[in-house]
């Protein structure tokens, strides 16, 4: 480009960036229609930029042609073409066309800079973030600088040319603005426009130099600043829902106080000077503080608005890195899972700081209630919108649930998995399995299942860690850890107080056998039953035991690592350990026991055996005694005597039966005693013949002495055939018996001496014979 081209761009830049005067107040007689203010009114320095404008883009399309043109080959002239051919319309139209395009081409003054930064500041920052945001930002400005390019050739186009009316040219473009209305500053509506402009100017408050400074106190004090600082809240990460609360709150406070003590006493010095009411008229007072109240609430509002929307912020979804991280528990209470704080604790807090903020600065008072000092002080409308409140809490209420499913999910897990523990389920199932008939390998693998479970349980993470909660899931397996643990404990307890009475019935056992054991027999028979017995225990009994101590052994072993015994059962287990080496001893003792007790149970029946003998002899040598009984008066001692002897008889008899019994217990060979049964045999007759003369004599004396007409004759004569009969017959058998005796005496004789002279050849009358006869005389001495 050449020089003078950069130097005609340039002119057009400097006249382009002039800067408009400053507003200057008009003196008071502006009214009055002068020459001069008639020259000034009528003066419009608008059109005369305009004018500069419009020459230094011509001179500059004019050299561009020339030096265009300089540059071709000059042109054949152009064919005569017949009049038929072209028309002067035709010419007009690709003239237009022409010079168009020589217009367009000329250099034009791009868009500014500081036009576009303005645009963008009007768009919110919030529209503004993202790598697709920027791209979209950079397309839209290029957007709207071609659009204003091709706006300024159109313009200059419409201003320098003239369309021809041609028909191929209707459709080029459109109709030129037409020109603002009310610039037409004629005398005949001046006067209603200084009028209206005075008005106007009286009640525009927010252009007086008080209205400025404040809304530039207020710009310096609030543009970059908010009531919290969200910075630092996920750095200090995992927090309480209450104390980040506390925290804001707090923050809310100390920025509410430093407003208060730094911004509000600015403007309260503002509206103490003099000068902040100059030119302000008493009647239009309230009316501008009306319009400094209004200052004042929109931007304490602002203020609070955009303090909400970065609250609201960090809860992006798509910007997480600001987002705070919150301590949420998942606890176990009366066999429950819970949240705490619940989500709906968590999401009141959230919500609960939107309100926090949007009650900040409600109690700052208006300029005129501070600086009259009222008792009921007038206070700011600072309350935010309710679109703006509705807004903030619809989104954070959805960034919570969103940010909260997560943590749901993982709930319903510990729910999934774990929930039979406490809906009753395990309790069914444990009464289920103590009803039925289980082994003790059956209870310590249902017990295992328990214990595998509660250490599944305690090897689960504590912490769960989200994009906004930190979940700690500690309480809730400790308690479902306990809870596993108590099940297991119920099936311990089950089989600890079975294996407790297990030992209690081997020691009960042991016990007995040492009971047995050491007691001292009372009889033989208990000697032999005490022989049998521990013969039995040291065989079969102690292996039996021994064998369910080794089970006892093994099931401690199991108990020791998963049950604290209590001191009791702890001495009852080492009890049942030690009794296999304390039954030893006591069975020796019981050898030595028997041993004694056998060696004395022996004497004693060597003495019974010769007591005995000598008892026999005595009863011989007292049977031998009856022979000599042979007086009839004494029949009744008689009887007495033999009934005395048979009952000494008897209990020699028992005394027999002991004896061999004893003898059978000891194995020894059985001792006769035919002197006995000689004894039972001989002593009949003497009580059946001593009871029968002693009836007899009874029955005599009773007939003899009675009464006779209780007599019966034929009764009478049947007992004395009777009488008769049987002493002839006990007769018959002593007279029989001592024949054989005597035989018998005489075969012994002979075998003892050869020697003897001579033999007793008739032996004298037996006493017994004797009083037979005697009794059998009396008795038909009674019948004759």
């Amino acid at each position: 480009m050449s020089d003078a081209n950069k130097a005609a761009i340039a002119a057009e830049k400097e006249a382009l960036n002039l800067k408009l005067p400053p507003i200057v107040h008009l003196p008071e007689n502006i009214g009055v229609d002068t020459p001069t203010q008639s020259k000034l009114l009528k003066y419009r320095r608008s059109k005369e930029q305009q004018q500069k404008i419009n020459q230094l883009v011509i001179d500059g399309a004019k050299r561009n042609l020339d030096r265009t043109l300089g540059k071709r080959t000059p042109l054949l002239p152009p064919p005569d073409y017949p009049q038929t051919m072209t028309s002067e319309m035709k010419k007009k139209g690709f003239n237009y066309i022409y010079m168009k395009q020589c217009v367009e081409s000329s250099p034009l003054v791009p868009i500014q800079q500081e036009w576009l930064d303005h645009m963008l500041r009007l768009i919110p920052e919030s529209l503004k973030e993202g790598k697709e945001r920027e791209e979209l930002l950079e397309s839209l400005i290029n957007e709207v600088s071609s659009d204003f390019e091709n706006s300024m050739k159109r313009y200059l186009v419409q201003s320098v040319l003239v369309k021809p009316p041609v028909k191929s040219l209707e459709d080029e473009g459109g109709p030129l603005p037409e020109s603002p209305v009310g610039l037409d500053y004629s005398n005949p509506w001046h006067s209603s426009y200084v009028q209206a402009r005075n008005q106007i100017f009286s009640n525009l408050h927010i252009i007086h130099p008080t209205m400025k400074m404040l809304l530039d106190l207020g710009y310096t004090t609030f543009a970059d600043t908010v009531l919290l600082d969200f910075t630092g809240i996920r750095a200090k990460g995992p927090i309480d829902c209450e104390s980040l609360k506390t925290d804001l709150s707090i923050q809310t406070r100390n920025a509410e106080e430093k407003i208060m003590n730094t911004w509000y006493p600015k403007v309260i010095n503002l509206f103490t000077k003099k000068e902040a009411l100059e030119g302000v008229k008493p009647e239009k007072l309230d009316a501008f503080y009306s319009c400094v109240s209004t200052l004042m609430s929109n931007q304490l509002k602002d203020l609070l608005r955009r303090t909400v929307e970065g609250f609201v912020k960090l809860f992006d979804p798509k910007d997480q890195q600001r987002l705070p991280i919150f301590k949420i528990e998942l606890t176990f209470d009366d066999d429950k899972m819970e949240f705490y704080p619940t989500f709906q604790d968590l999401e009141d807090n959230v919500l609960s700081l939107v309100e926090r903020i949007a009650e900040a600065l409600q109690n700052v008072q208006t300029i005129p209630s501070w600086l009259s000092g009222t008792s009921t002080p007038v206070n700011l409308d600072t309350e935010l919108p309710e679109h703006v409140l509705h807004w903030a809490v619809d989104t954070l209420k959805a960034a919570v649930h969103r940010n909260l499913e997560g943590a749901r999910k993982h709930y319903e897990t510990y729910v999934e998995k774990y929930n039979w523990l406490l809906d009753g389920t395990a309790v069914e199932n444990i009464e289920t399995f103590q009803t039925e008939d289980h082994t003790f390998d059956e209870y310590t693998e249902f017990i295992e299942k328990f214990l595998s479970l509660a250490s599944e349980i305690m090897l689960l993470p504590q912490w769960i860690h989200y994009t906004m909660v930190r979940l700690d899931c500690e309480d809730l397996k400790t308690g479902l850890t306990n809870k596993a643990k108590a099940f297991a404990n119920i099936l311990l307890n089950d089989i600890a107080s079975k294996y407790r009475k297990e030992n209690e019935c081997i020691c009960s056992e042991f016990e007995a056998i040492k009971e047995h054991a050491l007691k001292v027999p009372e009889t033989t028979e208990e000697m032999m039953d005490l022989i049998s017995y521990v013969e039995k225990a040291r065989t079969v009994g102690i292996e039996e035991l021994i064998l369910r101590i080794q089970e006892s052994k093994r099931q401690m072993s199991y108990f020791l690592d998963v049950f604290l015994f209590p001191q009791e059962d702890l001495a009852l287990n080492a009890t049942v350990l030690m009794w296999p080496r304390k039954i030893n001893p006591i069975f020796d003792e019981n050898d030595e026991l028997i041993e004694n007790a056998k060696h004395k149970k022996e004497n004693e029946l060597m003495a019974k055996r010769e007591k005995l003998i000598l008892e026999i002899e005595k009863e011989s040598r007292r049977m031998e005694e009856f022979t000599e009984f042979a007086e009839l008066e004494r029949m009744q001692q008689y009887v007495t005597d033999v009934r005395q002897l048979q009952k000494r008889i008897q209990e020699s008899e028992e005394a027999v039966q002991f004896i061999n019994k004893e003898e059978e217990l000891f194995k020894w060979e059985l001792t006769k005693y035919p002197e006995l049964d000689k004894l039972k045999v001989n002593i009949e007759p003497y009580q059946k013949f001593f009871n029968f003369v002693l009836k007899w004599q009874r029955s005599e004396k009773r007939w003899m002495d009675g009464g006779f007409l209780d007599l019966n004759g034929e009764s009478m004569e049947a007992d004395v055939e009777e009488f008769s009969r049987e002493i002839f017959k006990t007769l018959k058998f002593f007279q029989t018996k001592l024949k054989k005796e005597l035989q018998e005496k005489r075969k012994a004789a002979r075998k003892r001496s050869l020697e003897e002279e001579k033999i007793e050849e008739e032996p004298k009358d037996n006493a017994t014979i004797t009083m037979c006869s005697t009794v059998m005389e009396q008795i038909k001495a009674f019948k004759v």
